[in-house]
């Protein structure tokens, strides 16, 4: 019996011995932790310059609006294209009058939007119980969501109609849980990982839902983006990451934020499915957003669009976009590839759409809008105290009743003495008396 075991024991170790000395001694067939093949001589890669081979683009319409494939089997009718031609159209007709309105001192700040076929197409292509995680361009999404002109004006104008963020948050920094949209947060790229987090949730609850971010080529210079889809990829995470590459970061040309082929050659670097697409295509838009989705829901993966389009406004109503373009270069792209017009023509050679439905359509929502606008002007700001609620659960801590209590005495001292005061109070809701009175 000890005979047996030992003369096993000395089998054993000579086995391992030999196969510990063979594979020092015959080359390896394949690298630890990667399947790539093996080869002689130093190759340096470099997807940009290497084949000097670019990116693919899809588009479904020419900038004429006509259809590049006819047999593509394009699921759209005419309902679903006026309801897509209706919201585009809506975006900037709010446009117009805010950006007004707060060049004449009525709200303190407001975002350009304009890149309309990207917003409403992603809109159209995710499922509307999708957890949308937006920078601040992306109204349109809400919109088609249902959310009303009225909820627009009052966040816009922080009354106490706003249900967004209670007349606390800067304009356009909207959030609705209701129609499943994220509050918006104004340093860059933030939304980024949390998207990645938010999917992860939604996959670990076996949804059936995804969640969208949506985040401009100037984000995807921060480090978020990195950390965003670095997440995504491995967790993974069924988030669709949606680009707005508009070719300006602020005044920064997209010419000098990278080197690369876009944004859309970091995805396969994180083995993320990518696609690009034209942005101002909006039927591209929703089929690419579309089929990310069904990606993203059937693999429990990440997808990423980069749409290209093009800022026709200012960055904000805080710049000056002709320092750093030409006025020339954005009346060319207006009118050679408006967005907008790409559609109309489309929908006119479907029989779809004609001159006196254009003028109706136009007359009916500057009415809405401006009727929305009056409405906000009238109505009262929240009330001052509400300045200290919903920033700790249950109790109010000292030190908030303490600041609390400081301004109330404030106002009763110098309300009528200090005009800033003096102007301002009669906007708010029973004119400070809330925190004057304790």
């Amino acid at each position: 019996m000890l005979r047996s075991t030992t003369t096993r024991r000395f089998s054993a170790l000579k086995r391992s011995h030999f196969l510990l000395s063979r594979s020092y001694s015959q080359p390896r067939e394949r690298l630890p932790h990667s399947q790539s093949p093996i080869v002689f001589r130093p190759e340096f890669f470099n997807a940009v310059t290497s084949n000097g081979q670019q990116i693919s683009t899809y588009r479904v319409l020419d900038s004429a609006g006509k259809l590049l494939d006819v047999t593509s089997g394009m699921e759209i009718d005419e309902q679903l294209a006026q309801r897509l031609y209706e919201n585009m159209q809506l975006l900037p007709a709010l446009d117009n009058i805010l950006y007004n309105v707060q060049r004449q001192g009525k709200i303190s700040f407001y975002v350009s939007y304009g890149e309309e076929a990207t917003i409403t197409g992603a809109a159209a292509g995710l499922a509307m119980d999708d957890e949308v995680l937006g920078q601040y361009r992306e109204m349109g999404v809400l919109l088609w969501r249902n959310f009303g002109i009225q909820q627009v004006f009052a966040q816009c104008f922080g009354n106490q109609e706003d249900m967004s963020g209670k007349g606390r948050q800067m304009p356009v920094h909207f959030g609705s849980p209701e129609h499943h949209f994220h509050t918006i947060s104004s340093p860059l790229a933030t939304q980024i990982p949390q998207a990645a987090g938010v999917a992860y949730a939604l996959r670990r609850m076996r949804s059936g839902r995804v969640a969208a971010c949506f985040f401009g080529e100037g984000a995807a210079s921060e480090g978020d983006f990195h950390a965003g889809l670095m997440l995504a990829s491995t967790i993974p995470s069924p988030v669709i990451f949606i680009v707005r590459n508009n070719g300006f970061a602020i005044s920064t040309p997209s010419t000098e934020q990278y080197n690369g082929d876009g944004i859309a050659s970091r995805g396969p670097g994180y083995g993320i499915d990518t696609i690009r697409v034209d942005g101002n295509d909006v039927l591209a838009v929703m089929t690419a957003v579309k089929e990310a989705r069904r990606r993203c829901v059937e693999q429990g993966r990440p997808a990423l669009v980069e749409a290209m389009t093009y800022r026709l406004g200012h960055h904000s109503t805080s710049d000056d976009s002709f320092a750093y373009r030409q006025r020339s270069e954005v009346e060319d792209h207006k009118r050679i590839d408006n967005p907008i017009t790409r559609f109309r023509l489309f929908m006119e050679s479907q029989g779809w759409w004609d001159a006196e439905a254009e003028e109706a359509l136009k007359a009916k929502l500057k009415a809405d809008v401006m009727k929305e606008f009056r409405r906000a002007e009238s109505v009262s700001l929240c009330e001052v105290g509400q300045l200290f609620t919903d920033v700790y659960g249950g109790e109010m801590p000292w030190n908030i009743r303490e600041q609390r209590e400081e301004l109330g005495s404030l106002l009763k001292k110098y309300r009528k003495s200090w005009e800033p005061w003096r102007n301002q109070l009669a906007k708010y809701k029973n004119q400070g008396q809330d925190i004057m009175k304790e």
